[in-house]
Formats: structure tokens, sequence, C-alpha cells
């Protein structure tokens, strides 16, 4: 809820101070004037009456009601004072404004009975005779130590008030003439003080909106001067701190964008708070959802419960995730508690290491050296058993142990192909991942027809004709040797799953920046199934047939790494019944 402006709170209690006091003052100053007036008129009645007192007890006799009365309205004559003599009995005897004999007995009178008893009357009432307010004095006449009347001394109280009232409506004018000096003066004390404070404001709303390097030079008191310099250097401070806190957060930031781990932190209530590129990409969410419960992001048991045990365990934290997505994925994690500036645990950071290659590879390792231990093992096997038998007498029978030498001869030379496809995959991996595959201009037409014409006494045997087509002035860097032997593979493969009469075509053209070798048959082709997997090493389609043609398992292998090195790659589209076409596709340049 705002509060009221400063000068809207400093002016009003000022300017009600300053007329409270003036009225104050004023009606205490009123007050005492009425009653010094009082005072002063009182003085005065009780001046004029014992001047009369003395006369009259000098030398005029009260007994001589006439010369009394005639004393008394010659001395009030020139006089608003109302002079009254009364013998002891109360009775009028003299009176400056009315006829004695009129007049009332006077004994009852509050100034008279004290002056009758000896003392100084004084009163304040309302006279019966006049019928407005008075104010009288009253004077005992001692004689011989008796009382012998009463001299009294009266005047108007309205007179007073009107005299009074002259001077109350000066001091209001000047009451209300101070009044406005002082809120004028009010005014400018209150602007003094509040314009500095709003100038104050005003910068420190600067400073708000990120402005921190603004100066503010505010004019005003010492304390102001001294306050507008520590907010200066409050500000100068404070973004000093914020670019330092940007810097730190930016470098965060890019070593974490940059990171291929996944980094993720939560609160201790296990609610995502933040989360970087490589972590958003694994876990398969969008950075709009941080702050929400990391159950309710991600659904996954293992991954919700190693944070639960890193938020609730002192030490790190490991272990593996698979998540299920469109293919598994598998994480290793680490977990580690995150402290307060008090230790104490405010959260947990996970790091999310994607180990999934590495799983394949190791899978593809497991799988290689199985692969490797059979296919050498058929061969030494049959190398074992059939030199068992020739050992065991076959030697004796010239046709059995003819027939078992030749048995011997082409496992001998299975296995010899064998090692030599592998020394052929291993030698392109070592070239090309360590000092690159060595590359030369080179037309590609020999280089097929090289091919082609390493395989014709097969392709012959088999009667299946053999068609190259190739511009002759197509060229490009290539590795001869390794880019014949892919071709060989490739028409090898070609003519073993191929019937007598359907011919094998070798061509090459050149696609915008490409170059392409297909080598198209027309044989019993290859499932769509195994068409993902038949450029791994020892995977064949039919084991029996492959067998029985003499096949490694490693020829397309070795074609897809040659065409690797080339920095290319290869291809293949097959119909069961139809056909086989394989595609090397290598940079033109």
């Amino acid at each position: 809820m705002a509060g009221r402006k400063l000068f809207w709170q400093i002016y009003p209690a000022f300017l009600l101070i300053t007329l409270l006091s003036l009225a104050a003052v004023s009606i205490y100053a009123s007050q005492s004037l009425y009653r010094f007036y009082l005072d002063q008129v009182g003085s005065d009645l009780i001046s004029r009456a014992r001047l009369l007192a003395d006369e009259l007890e000098s030398g005029t006799a009260l007994a001589d009601a006439a010369k009394v009365d005639d004393l008394c309205k010659r001395l009030g004559r020139n006089s608003s004072v109302r002079i009254t003599v009364i013998d002891p009995s109360g009775r009028v005897i003299g009176d400056s404004m009315e006829n004695p004999a009129l007049m009332a007995n006077h004994s009852d009178r509050p100034e008279v009975i004290a002056a009758l008893a000896g003392q100084l009357g004084r009163s304040q009432r309302m006279s019966p005779t006049l019928k407005e307010p008075m104010i009288y004095a009253a004077l005992p006449l001692e004689k011989g130590g008796k009382v012998i009347g009463v001299v009294r001394t009266a005047a108007s109280l309205q007179s007073i008030s009107k005299a009074v009232r002259g001077i109350y409506f000066k001091i209001a004018f000047a009451g209300l003439v101070i009044a406005l000096l002082s809120g004028l003066i009010t005014l400018a004390i209150s602007r003094r003080i509040s314009r500095p404070l709003e100038e104050l404001k005003r910068g420190a709303e600067i400073f708000a909106r990120g402005e921190l390097g603004r100066k503010l030079s505010v004019a005003g008191s010492e304390e102001i001067a001294g306050l507008v310099e520590t907010m200066n250097q409050m500000a100068a401070q404070l973004d000093e701190r914020i670019r330092a806190i940007s810097s730190q957060r930016n470098e965060q930031d890019a070593i974490l964008g940059s990171m291929v781990e996944g980094v993720l932190a939560v609160d201790s209530h296990e609610r995502l708070l933040s989360v970087n590129a490589a972590g958003l990409r694994m876990l398969g969410i969008s950075p709009e959802l941080k702050g929400r419960s990391i159950q309710e992001l991600i659904r996954n048991p293992a991954l919700q419960r190693l944070i639960r045990k890193t938020l609730t365990e002192p030490g790190p934290v490991e272990g593996e995730i698979v998540l299920e997505q469109e293919t598994s994925k598998f994480l290793q994690a680490h977990g580690a508690i995150i402290s307060d500036a008090r230790d104490q645990g405010s959260g947990a950071v996970i790091v999310l290491n994607d180990i999934t290659r590495l799983k394949q590879l190791e899978n593809l390792r497991k799988e290689f050296v199985a692969n490797v231990s059979h296919e050498l093992k058929t061969p030494v096997t049959a190398l074992k058993g059939f030199v068992e038998t020739l050992l065991d007498g076959a030697l004796k029978n010239p046709e059995d142990a003819a027939r078992f030498v030749n048995i011997i001869s082409e496992q001998a030379d299975r296995l010899n192909r064998i090692i030599d496809d592998l020394l052929l995959l291993s030698r392109i991996e070592q070239e090309d991942e360590k000092i690159g595959l060595k590359l030369e201009p080179a037309r590609i037409r020999p280089i097929l027809a090289s091919a082609v014409s390493a395989l014709q006494p097969a392709a012959a045997g088999k009667k299946i004709p053999l068609e190259l087509s190739c511009p002759e002035d197509l060229s490009a860097k290539v590795n001869a040797d390794l880019l014949e032997q892919a071709v060989i593979n490739l028409v090898d493969n070609a003519l073993k799953y191929s019937e007598p009469g359907n011919a094998v075509r070798v061509e090459a053209k050149k696609d915008p920046g490409w170059l392409v070798i297909t080598v198209e048959d027309r044989g019993i082709g290859i499932d769509k199934a195994h068409l993902s997997r038949i450029f791994e090493r020892f995977y064949v389609v039919d084991k029996s047939r492959s067998r029985k043609l003499g096949g490694t398992g490693l020829g397309l292998a070795i074609v897809k790494h040659i065409a690797r090195a080339h920095q290319g790659s290869v291809s293949v589209e097959s119909i069961p019944g139809q056909g086989s076409k394989f595609s090397i596709c290598i940079p033109a340049n």
C-alpha cells in the first residue's frame, strides 16, 4: 500500500502545529488581557471609591442624604463610573445615575455585604437597575472603628467587552498574518526537505533500471550530500559486482552450453532449477519447464531414485540410467549435493554422460569377437578334423588322402582370406585415423575396368555378363587401389548371388559435387529386414549359402570403410527376387 508523499506529511503537520500554537497563544493572550483589563478596572473602581470614602469620612456627614447624592452625581458626571453610597441598613443615600429614593435596598448585594462586614467587596453581575452586566467594588466607611456606610463604585462590562473586542480583532488579524507567514515559511522548509529526497528517489529509480553508471548530484544539507555520496558508491559497487556476476554467468553458460555432458540442477524439493542444452537434448524436455517437479518432467524411476539418493546421502552418487525414447539411450549419471552459505544441502546437481555409443561399440566389440572366433573356428575345426582323419589311417588310401588334402587346402585358403580381410580393414582404419588416406587425382574408368577384368574369369565361369559404363574423362581424387578393391568386393558379391545369364552392371557418373559408382545385379535380392545391417562385419543374410560360396562376411564392411576413408558413404537398394543396387558416393573434388 503506497503512502503519502513526504511533503504532504511534513507541511500539514508543521502548519497545524503553527496554527494550534497561534490559536493557543491568542486565546491565552485574550483571556489574560481580559483578566488584566478587569483587574485594572477593578483597581480603578477601588481607587475612586477610596477617594470618595476619604472625602466622606473627612467632612461630609452621611446624615445629609441630599449632599451625599449631590456629591455622587457631581463626581460621576464626567466619568463612566457609577458611584453609590449606602448606609448600614442597605438604603441608598446617593447615586450618580439614579434617584436614591427609587432604588431598592442594597443590603443583599454581595459586595455590600462584604463591605458592611468591614472588608473590600467585589463582584460581577447583572445590574437589576440598569439591566446590564456590571463590575462592582465596595469599601466600608468607618468611624471610630465602626462601619457607618458603604461607598460602591461600578463600571459597565459591556464597555470593557467592547474595548477588549477591538484588541481581539487586532490579535486575530496579527495571528492570521503570522499564520500566513508561517505557512509560507513552512512550505519553503518542507519543499527544501522533500525536494532533495524526491531527487534521490528519482536517482534510485534510475539505479533500479540498471543505469548504475550514472552519478547523482543532489544539492542539500550535509546529511543529504552524504547520502548521495553513499548511494553513488553503492551504485558503483553494485555495477562492478553485477558485471562480475554477469561475466561469471556468461562464462558458466558458455561452459555448460559447450559441454557434451548434460548438467541439471534441482532444489531440495526435486524441482528443476536449471539444465544445459545437452541435458535438454538428452532428456527430451523443454527449457520452459524449469521450476516443475522432476517426477512430472521425466518419468524415469532410475533417474528419480538417483536424484532422491543424491539429496539424502552426503557423498557423491553414481548410477546408470536407460532412457527409453525412440531408441534406448544409456546415460552414466554422477550426482552431488549443492550446499548453501550455511553449508546445508539446498539441492543437487546431476551430470549425465551419454554412453550409448560406448555401449554400442562394446556390443559391436563383443559381437565382433564372437563372430571372428566363430569364423576362424570353422576352418580350424575342419583342418583339425581332416588332419586327424589322415593321421588315423586315411593317408594309406590315396583317393581319400587326396580328397582330404584338397579340403584342407580350401579351408586354409578360407582362413587366409578371413585374415587378409581383417588386416585390410585394420589398415584402412589406421591410415584414415592417424594420417588420413592418401588421395590423388585419377581417371575412374581404368580403375573400374581393372576391377571388372579381375573378376571376368569368375563371371565367364557362371555365364554372367559384366557391363561397364563410365565416361572416359571422369576423374576424382581417390586412392586407386582401395577404390578398385571396393568395386571388386561389390562385383564379387553380385556374382555370388546372381543366376547365370543375369548381367551385372558397373556404372560411374557425376552428380553435382559427387562421384557415384553403382554395381547393379538381377540376383536374388535382399530382404528389407537385413538392409540396415549388411555392412556390419561378419553379418550375412544366408549363412549356409555364404559359406558354400566362400564368403567371409567382411566384404561389404570393407566397402563401407573404404567409402568413409574417401569422406563418402555406401548405400543399397534391393527388392527380393529382382536384384540389388549398391552405390558408392564420394566427393568429386
